[in-house]
């Protein structure tokens, strides 16, 4: 009925509900870019793969922002969907027929499905306080295992913080020059983790894809933010991004701000439809990001229009859930918790 990955591979990324990309032009709005996407309504199987920043936050120079862009959302909520056995595999192989989703407690009729390895927008936020001295190498050796699992035709951003974040580099398809800017990152300062993840959702608005993920790499909690839990909380559920980490913890915590640091972007990739990797032993760092790379390049993704539609701009919970035949082992979903509903 269904297959499973390698068991070395696994993880997370949601882009569930379509946005469009809006140019504005002074004085007026002069013309409206759709994004591209297809929506058929067949079953489409896994293929193989073809080979205004706020105070204190800073963009490189050389790094300048794509053009200004307003993002509008459509009523196609599109849930990106990864489904893992009781040892952490991916689960493949699996039709449209195996999925509900809930909007409240309305069951949706699914509309558009597919399992296709499409590109993605890749956001790379990567820890370089004064803490990481002794774990950068292997932090590096992260983002380039990442990047062995990417598609073609991905495209990524880089942003490093420590007593700041910065954008190092805007979205690129080149993952060596991600590379060759890392070679001279240098840990010190403290950890405006929260602030770093503000701008990555900042800059996610400038993705060229529909899928879109964010990869922390971090080995402790904030201590250096402006921003609040509460706010980036906000923030990453209308970014419509898919969040994953890796926490390269110690096995003990000298400040409440790193004994707090793993719940809290464990709640937070959880939200999104991503995960959370925590890591002690340098030797698993490559194998978390091998399973977040193959859970991306195979999640499934699930469209639908919703049956009670408005435009109130509250938070609508989503729910997906799994209808296998009896006998087969239970499998976990992991899919975003909800969406923000255009206001009027």
């Amino acid at each position: 009925m269904f297959r499973r990955a390698h068991a070395s591979a696994c993880l997370i990324i949601p882009i569930t509900y379509c946005r469009q990309m809006v140019v504005r032009a002074a004085p007026f709005l002069l013309a409206i870019l759709l994004s591209a996407m297809q929506t058929t309504g067949q079953d489409v199987h896994i293929v193989p793969r073809t080979n205004t920043f706020p105070a204190g936050i800073r963009a490189s120079e050389d790094s300048p922002p794509r053009s200004n862009t307003l993002q509008v959302k459509v009523d196609l909520v599109l849930v990106p969907v990864a489904v893992t056995d009781s040892s952490g595999r991916l689960v493949t192989g699996l039709d449209k027929e195996n999925f509900e989703i809930f909007e409240g407690k309305e069951r949706q009729a699914i509309k558009t499905f597919s399992s296709e390895d499409s590109p993605v927008s890749v956001g790379i936020i990567f820890d370089t306080s004064g803490s990481m001295t002794d774990k950068i190498e292997r932090a590096r050796q992260v983002v380039t295992q990442l990047f062995e699992t990417a598609n073609p035709q991905d495209e990524f951003f880089l942003i490093t913080f420590a007593d700041f974040p910065e954008l190092v580099t805007g979205f690129t398809d080149s993952s060596e020059d991600v590379q060759n800017r890392l070679l001279f990152a240098t840990p010190r300062g403290s950890t405006a983790l929260l602030d770093a993840i503000y701008l990555g959702i900042t800059q996610m608005r400038q993705a060229k894809y529909a899928r879109k993920a964010l990869l922390i790499i971090s080995d402790g909690g904030d201590n250096h933010s402006r921003y609040h839990e509460r706010e980036i909380k906000s923030a990453v559920r209308e970014g419509d991004t898919l969040l994953y980490a890796i926490g390269i913890y110690d096995r003990y915590f000298s400040t409440i701000e790193e004994q707090m640091g793993p719940a809290l972007l464990s709640e937070i990739s959880e939200e999104t439809g991503g995960r959370m990797f925590t890591v002690d032993n340098f030797k698993d760092l490559v194998d978390a990001a091998t399973r977040i790379g193959v859970e991306l390049r195979n999640q499934y993704v699930i469209g639908y229009r919703p049956v009670s539609a408005t435009s109130d701009g509250k938070w609508h919970k989503i729910k997906v859930k799994l209808s296998l035949p009896k006998g087969l082992p239970r499998c976990a979903i992991h899919a975003k918790q909800g969406y923000y509903a255009p206001s009027r």
